[in-house]
């Protein structure tokens, strides 16, 4: 019983952690706010039903937690951010004078995370 609540207690506070990165994530554009959501979302299933139905039925959170889970899939909007941030981001490293290698492995894996954005799905509208 003791084990059950110290697990409880590990997946609370790793979903808080996750939101709180989350959030920050909405106002910082290096944070992947829907990951944390999704990280909070799976960590709350495992020790909150509480926390996990006001994550989900969150008017501004909710919603890419659902499209994910319902769907697999990423609104258009998120898409279109995501990649636009990923873009300034390079941009920056080239502005800032980062050497070409840097600079280099900065392109490969934000191509590979923009591919793997841009050819999820759209979710259904309504």
């Amino acid at each position: 019983m003791k084990i059950a609540l110290l697990l409880r207690l590990f997946w609370t506070a790793l979903g808080c952690l996750a939101i709180a990165l989350g959030v920050l994530g909405i106002f910082l554009p290096l944070l992947p706010t829907t990951v944390f959501l999704l990280l909070a979302a799976f960590c709350f299933a495992r020790s909150s039903p509480r926390l996990h139905a006001w994550l989900v039925e969150h008017p501004t959170l909710g919603p890419p937690i659902l499209n994910w889970r319902d769907y697999r899939a990423i609104s258009q909007r998120a898409k279109v951010l995501a990649v636009s941030t990923m873009g300034v981001v390079l941009l920056a490293g080239l502005v800032l004078g980062l050497s070409a290698w840097l600079v280099t492995l900065q392109a490969v894996v934000l191509a590979g995370a923009a591919l793997f954005i841009v050819t999820r799905p759209t979710p259904p509208i309504g």
